[in-house]
């Protein structure tokens, strides 16, 4: 008989919380193999192999809804699927690689204080990655990101390597400020989870400034972008959570 996962074993196993899970169920993204008399979901090995898939593309930018599609296709190739993956993380290796070799020049050259060509310094950084990058948020969001991008690259434009510091500590403060809110078991809707929230909010106005509207929009890159693991970093619970925060304080807050 094959062996069968509970929806928390198979978090344990993946990664996924259990919310996602639960998440994924309910728009059709992975069903369990079966319910069992006492009402748990059961998963399988082919819930297992999608489950992955889902990981892969989620991993490459794919909104949850492409995904599904992509999946669904009556002809995906698993195996076909697996190898693009192969490539692609190949590529993406090869030029981590790169980056290290640069971490490791640029320590080498403060240490010992060796002379090293500037040019050096900016190796394996992809211009073209950012413009990747801000081209899917205008795909996603619509022309009116544009305006967004640029108001950014102008706020930060004269930031000190200090200053970007500074900024991404609060960040990572908030985080881990939103999980201890989680660990007690409050609801996003929560004073405190809408308290650290409004600092959210605070924060990315340091870059740009969203309405109700844009904020929202924001959020669910938080979902189901790369922008995901920037919060999955301090907790696995954290881009469902924040999301929904968002959504209450922004019906509430936000014109």
């Amino acid at each position: 008989m094959a062996k069968a996962y509970t929806v928390h074993q198979l978090a344990t196993l993946s990664g996924v919380s259990v919310r996602s899970l639960h998440y994924y169920d309910e728009i059709g993204l992975l069903y369990p193999a079966f319910v069992g008399s006492n009402g748990y979901r059961y998963y399988e090995k082919k819930q297992l192999l999608r489950l992955q898939q889902i990981l892969f593309y989620r991993e490459l930018g794919l909104k949850l809804n492409r995904i599904q599609k992509i999946l669904d296709e009556p002809g995906f190739n698993l195996i076909a699927a697996l190898e693009s993956h192969q490539e692609k993380l190949t590529k993406e290796t090869k030029r981590q690689q790169k980056l290290i070799q640069t971490i490791a020049k640029t320590i080498e050259h403060l240490k010992e204080n060796q002379s090293m060509n500037n040019e050096v310094l900016f190796q394996g950084f992809d211009p073209e990655k950012q413009a990747e990058h801000e081209q899917y948020l205008i795909e996603r969001c619509g022309q009116q990101m544009q305006s967004s991008i640029d108001e950014s690259k102008q706020k930060t434009k004269g930031w000190s390597q200090e200053k970007w510091k500074m900024v991404m500590g609060e960040f990572d403060e908030i985080c881990e400020k939103m999980i201890c809110v989680i660990n007690t078991g409050l609801p996003p809707e929560n004073p405190k989870a809408q308290e650290l929230v409004r600092r959210h909010y605070e924060w990315i106005c340091q870059f740009w400034t969203p309405n109700r509207e844009s904020y929202l929009g924001h959020s669910q890159l938080i979902l189901d972008s790369k922008l995901r693991s920037a919060y999955t970093a301090h907790h696995p619970d954290l881009p469902e959570y924040i999301v929904e925060a968002i959504a209450h304080f922004s019906e509430s807050e936000l014109t």
